[in-house]
């Protein structure tokens, strides 16, 4: 700590340091409520501000563990929407081409993305009490919606997958992002990475499951029983997750996005870099399985490439978290994106065999989950803490336009599916990594110009 003394008024203030020694803003604001007379001098009483990160404690925790359920009945429906995809492709919608097809999965992300910003004010003014009771019986009645959908009637997977489902998760995935933000700050990557392994377990267990389940009670009965597993999770999350701050008014609508902060060059960098990577991050999970089956029909292993994926991708989003502690969130964050962008192009472009579509899967999983765990905290990092919600709104809301053209885009590739036309979409999805990798490594360098500097 340092102390700053006032000659006028006797005074003094105490601000928290950095371990490098530089001075430091803080969410625990420390005030001085009164004088206590020591001799003949007043020594200041110094009270902590009660709604600050606590970094830990039982409440704490118990937040994570309640978000982690919410990502695992939101995040983890979108991230096994490939393998919806591959059984809509073969089965359920075979009248419509790849890219609609994809389209319902993109419009899904796009609806989350876009309104991340307004969920957030949501739930600042609402609490968590009732908006993820009332989130998950949004979600559940989607599912139960989508298990009635007819075959080659695309638009009621529009309705229930891709605008119910998303305005019911929307209410409780983002929220659960900023909530973390309120219990936690030096600890803040590392609890985002335990939010983000729900999703991934719901990218392994949801694919096995309409593998498994589906041929033999239908697509029908597999949907109900996903909506009963996310009803549990949405319920015991009601319980677990805990309000760090008190409820405040709707803010008007020019404060809900911070559009002012694309005038500061490092985070106008880092959102071009999230645009361009969004392009690409969710190609390999859209479309991974439907190459296996153009290029090895008939495999037992073609329908647990997803699984792959999503089961490496919870090491690949919980240690890099522990690792942007030590060594930086913008090192960290631009170091695996750059080995996910080679890992495009060295493993799935260059073969379609089962070994190397395993090896890309499970190493895909593991270097493009900090994507996911660590870069929304890298956003937090250069925002001041009272506007971390609104910037944090308005880069998922610029986010939005590129999950809405990324995998629908890449589906024009493959409007006749084979070999030769899944390469053109692995070359775009590998460029695309490549550039935003570039824009978010050249923030990291407005952030921090020494190259080997924790940043």
């Amino acid at each position: 700590m340092t102390a700053s003394a006032s000659s006028d008024s006797g005074s003094i203030h105490m601000a928290p340091l950095r371990e490098n020694g530089k001075q430091e803003k803080s969410d625990i604001v420390q005030t001085l409520v009164n004088d206590v007379e020591v001799g003949d001098m007043k020594a200041p009483v110094v009270e902590s501000n009660p709604y600050g990160p606590t970094d830990g404690g039982r409440e704490a925790w118990s937040t994570v563990f309640g978000t982690t359920l919410v990502a695992f009945g939101t995040f983890g429906m979108v991230n096994a929407y490939g393998a919806f995809a591959d059984f809509y492709n073969e089965e359920y919608l075979t009248n419509y081409s790849a890219t609609i097809i994809s389209m319902v999965g993109a419009v899904q992300v796009f609806v989350m993305y876009f309104l991340a910003g307004t969920s957030g004010a949501v739930f600042d003014s609402i609490g968590p009490r009732y908006l993820i009771p009332g989130s998950g019986i949004v979600v559940t009645l989607a599912m139960f919606m989508l298990s009635i959908t007819k075959p080659q009637h695309i638009y009621q997977q529009f309705l229930s997958q891709s605008v119910l489902f998303s305005l019911g998760a929307t209410l409780s995935f983002f929220p659960s992002m900023g909530l973390l933000a309120h219990w936690f700050r030096a600890k803040l990557p590392y609890a985002m990475g335990c939010l983000a392994i729900g999703g991934s377990i719901g990218g392994i267990v949801f694919p096995i499951m309409i593998a498994k389940l589906i041929p033999k009670i239908g697509f029908g009965w597999t949907i109900r029983i996903f909506a009963f597993m996310t009803l549990f999770c949405f319920t015991i999350a009601s319980f677990t997750i805990k309000q760090r701050r008190p409820t405040k008014p709707f803010p008007p609508i020019s404060r809900l996005f911070d559009f002012a902060a694309f005038k500061d060059p490092c985070y106008l960098l880092l959102a071009l870099g999230f645009w361009f990577s969004i392009f690409a991050v969710f190609n390999p999970f859209f479309y991974v399985g439907l190459s296996a089956q153009v290029a090895n029909p008939g495999s037992n292993v073609n329908g647990y490439y997803l699984a792959i994926l999503c089961a490496f991708s919870i090491p690949g989003r919980i240690l890099p978290g522990l690792i942007a502690m030590k060594f930086g969130r913008f090192n960290t964050v631009s170091v695996s994106l750059l080995i996910a962008s080679i890992l495009i192009f060295a493993l799935w472009y260059t073969s379609f065999s089962q070994a190397n579509l395993i090896a890309f899967s499970a190493l895909y999983g593991i270097f493009s989950g900090p994507f996911f765990s660590v870069a929304p905290s890298c956003v937090a990092e250069i925002s001041p803490i009272e506007k971390v919600g609104a910037r944090m709104g308005g880069t998922f809301a610029f986010m939005a336009s590129a999950t809405l053209a990324g995998t629908p885009i890449a589906g024009v590739f493959i409007r006749e599916q084979t070999e030769e036309n899944f390469k053109n979409l692995i070359l775009f999805s590998g460029v695309m990594s490549f550039v935003g990798t570039a824009f978010i490594f050249a923030a990291r360098m407005v952030r921090q110009p020494k190259f080997f500097a924790i940043a």
